[in-house]
């Protein structure tokens, strides 16, 4: 890709390594502990399914039981040394398949009361499970490769993404038919108001949201079907995205990956500073959903266009370049390439600002020529929206100018009337024709235009490097717990030891013991537990990434 800031390479480089030092001593508290969402999305992967009569999943029954029982009484311990041996154990032992064991774990059948047999028939009989979970993500990899080898070239360069959200996941097939048909690339199912702070997944099909649908994973089938059908008429790729994030964010990777999901928002700070989510949950949550991403193949998109809902998008610009930096490390740490990494980013500056389109401009030349290999998400303008809609529709298209001059790779799609109520599905039509009608006229401009070198747009894009730099020695020198907590990100505060979610966090013991995260490891080529993650191994992930897209 042709370079045209003349941005230091020295500094990019510095930039990285600094993120580098301040991602890993959180990467060593990671990997010495475990959650009850880590252990119920391993319990996921490994067979457990089904819900009891009051609709609790049958992976958190697992899970309150072994919290509830006296460890001390308790034989292999229990959450410190794994849920699923408890799980494989039971399995043994009542001599069916886990069909028939979740059912009787939804009718009150208590895993950890039998006492634990030979322990290598255990680990081969978790090996066994954890072939097959894993063999079925491994098969949806290889189906979607598949399809988008055969179809390749017929979807939008960026990707266009257009949202539904009707709340009910049969309302939202409808719109997300018609998106598909009339040209978008990609559908995000906005999930229900909250789901976020809920610390389990609800069980079916739903269609009684807020705001949203459910991410369930019976509504991740019906949605990959639909979308699928869609595909196959018009000889096109349909992605699905949704949200691994919140309190469930591991389970909600791995229901995903068991149903072929393309795109899952996975960011390592926005449940810290957006839901009040424990930092210390969020960040061992965030690592093993992300490796449940990688090895499917699923590519993550964060969440840094959050910040400027809150931090001014022209004076706060370089703490949106300081977390795509950690994210980035954050991601190679759980063995995610660079090809899978959606890093985040909007066009939010106030409008009124003079020259704010080439500061807007800058700032997405900026970030694609420092994540060459990154397929950059680039969101709409939202906080500047009104009841214009006139003005929106303008907004949105020097939006989409924007994203087709700098070369984004997923494109969220802006609607008009982004500020007065969920957008209707002539709005997501007007969003569609205006994103390919620009797109089209100027698909080669990115080869054709250079800017000044000593301009406004290329002293901003050095400017803004400059203070990343300046930002994240602060952040190093304070560490990155405690950046967090004394708002330096978003402006928001967040106490180390508050927050929701913080119960829900156990240090591993000398026994722990979980197939999954070995077979992960393994299959992404990560260290074992309590190695030091270093900047070079990070180098080697990322010269696997590909260009954008």
């Amino acid at each position: 890709m042709k370079e045209k800031l003349g941005l230091s390479k020295g500094k990019i480089a510095e930039a990285r390594s600094l993120a580098s030092g301040i991602v890993a001593p959180v990467l060593d508290f990671i990997d010495g502990h475990t959650t009850v969402t880590v252990e119920r999305a391993t319990l996921r992967i490994a067979g457990a399914d089904g819900a009891d009569a009051d609709g609790v999943p049958v992976p958190n029954l697992i899970v309150d039981q072994l919290r509830a029982a006296d460890p001390a009484t308790l034989e292999g311990g229990a959450l410190e040394g794994g849920a699923l041996v408890h799980y494989v154990n039971a399995l043994i032992r009542t001599g069916g398949g886990t069909a028939d064991l979740n059912r009787r774990i939804a009718e009150g059948y208590r895993v950890g009361s039998e006492p634990l047999g030979d322990r290598e028939a255990i680990r081969r009989k978790g090996a066994q499970l954890v072939d097959i979970g894993l063999g079925k993500v491994k098969a949806n990899r290889m189906q979607r490769s598949a399809k988008m080898e055969e179809w390749k070239g017929r979807n939008n360069d960026p990707l266009l993404y257009l949202i539904v959200a009707t709340g009910n996941i049969h309302e939202d097939v409808k719109q997300a038919e018609a998106a598909a048909l009339r040209g978008a690339d990609v559908i995000a199912v906005i999930r229900t108001t909250a789901q976020s702070l809920l610390d389990y997944v609800p069980f079916g099909a739903t269609t009684e949201g807020f705001g949203g649908t459910y991410a369930t994973q019976e509504n991740f089938r019906i949605m990959r079907a639909a979308l699928d059908a869609v595909g196959e008429r018009e000889k096109r790729y349909i992605w699905l995205t949704n949200y691994a994030s919140g309190l469930c964010m591991p389970e909600i990777a791995a229901m995903g990956a068991l149903e072929r999901l393309d795109m899952m928002l996975n960011d390592s700070m926005y449940g810290i500073l957006f839901r009040d989510i424990n930092m210390y949950r969020t960040f061992v949550d965030q690592k093993f959903s992300r490796m449940i991403n990688s090895y499917a193949g699923i590519t993550i998109n964060t969440g840094e266009d959050n910040y400027l809902t809150t931090s001014d998008a022209y004076e706060k610009a370089f703490t949106v370049l300081a977390s795509q930096f950690l994210n980035e490390q954050f991601g190679y740490a759980a063995g995610l390439p660079a090809r899978l990494m959606g890093l985040g980013h909007a066009m939010e500056m106030e409008p009124g600002i003079k020259n704010g389109f080439l500061y807007e401009l800058s700032q997405a030349q900026m970030a694609r020529e420092i994540f060459s290999e990154h397929p950059l998400k680039y969101m709409p303008p939202t906080k500047f929206m009104s009841g214009d809609i006139f003005k929106g529709l303008a907004m949105d298209t020097m939006f989409n100018f924007v994203s087709k001059a700098t070369n984004q790779g997923i494109h969220l799609l802006g609607m008009l009337t982004e500020a007065i109520h969920t957008p209707f599905m002539m709005d997501r039509y007007i969003a569609v024709e205006n994103a390919k009608y620009v797109m089209n006229s100027m698909e080669s401009f990115y080869d054709e235009i250079e800017f000044a070198k000593d301009g406004l747009v290329v002293n901003r894009a050095k400017e803004v490097l400059s203070q990343t730099i300046e930002f994240l020695h602060e952040i190093g020198e304070k560490g990155l717990l405690d950046a967090i907590s004394t708002g330096m990100f978003a402006e928001v505060k967040r106490p180390k030891d508050g927050g929701k979610g913080l119960e829900g966090i156990v240090k591993k013991g000398n026994n722990y013991w979980n197939p999954v995260e070995e077979a992960l490891k393994a299959g992404l080529g990560l260290p074992g537990r309590g190695r030091d993650y270093s900047a070079s191994s990070a180098g080697d992930a990322s010269s696997a990434g590909v260009a954008k897209g």
